[in-house]
């Protein structure tokens, strides 16, 4: 199988095309004018590069938050788009979920800067298993609730690293391979955003 990871939902995004399971080329994307702009011709560009034609694609994933609530929705037509148009499935992957498979130990804290003085964060087994839902809230909040032991799992260093316990491992911020690598055929209008906390938005204005 063929799969196109896709993920908009930070400052820096990234596209990953793997076969087999194995990582072809996994190229990191910058667009400060918004991804929506840039997506399409990066993966033309990656697809151009590694000589896969569109149709070639067997699955289309998405990272679908949460993060930046612009980014996501773009991620997501992205693969929704080509899939409905191809006749292909798509999957939207928990950018908490492809974190922490990228971390080590039993128990994976995935860790997440949701800006406002929040954090987004989830506790998942080694094989992927839910052991704390996501959430957005304080850090201490998420930190009274991770088990002991567990190993965070964050994409650079941030605001919070003084406060965290010892044990972690930093991944870097090109998530598209992981979002690949866990996702599973779905049809393509089931894909929906992975939000954890209303847009900032709506929160401003409830807070008038």
């Amino acid at each position: 199988m063929t799969v196109l990871g896709i993920d908009t939902t930070g400052a820096f995004g990234s596209l990953a095309l793997l076969r087999g399971g194995e990582v072809l080329e996994l190229a990191v994307v910058h667009a400060p004018e918004g991804f929506a702009h840039e997506i399409f011709g990066e993966i033309e560009a990656l697809l151009a590069r590694q000589r896969v034609a569109l149709s070639g694609i067997d699955l289309f994933a998405a990272a679908s938050g949460p993060g930046s609530f612009t980014g996501v929705r773009v991620g997501l037509a992205a693969a929704k788009g080509l899939a409905a148009a191809l006749g292909k499935p798509a999957a939207g992957v928990s950018n908490l979920a492809a974190l922490a498979s990228l971390g080590t130990g039993p128990l994976r804290a995935a860790l997440l800067d949701a800006r406002r003085g929040e954090v987004y964060g989830a506790v998942y087994s080694a094989a992927g298993e839910l052991i704390v839902p996501e959430m957005a809230g304080t850090l201490q909040a998420f930190l009274e609730r991770v088990p002991p032991g567990a190993i965070f799992t964050l994409p650079e260093t941030g605001p919070f690293d003084a406060f965290l316990p010892a044990g972690r491992v930093y991944t870097g911020k090109a998530l598209a391979a992981a979002v690949a690598k866990l996702a599973r055929p779905a049809d393509p209008a089931l894909l929906d955003a992975n939000y954890v906390r209303r847009a900032d938005a709506e929160l401003k204005w409830v807070d008038r």
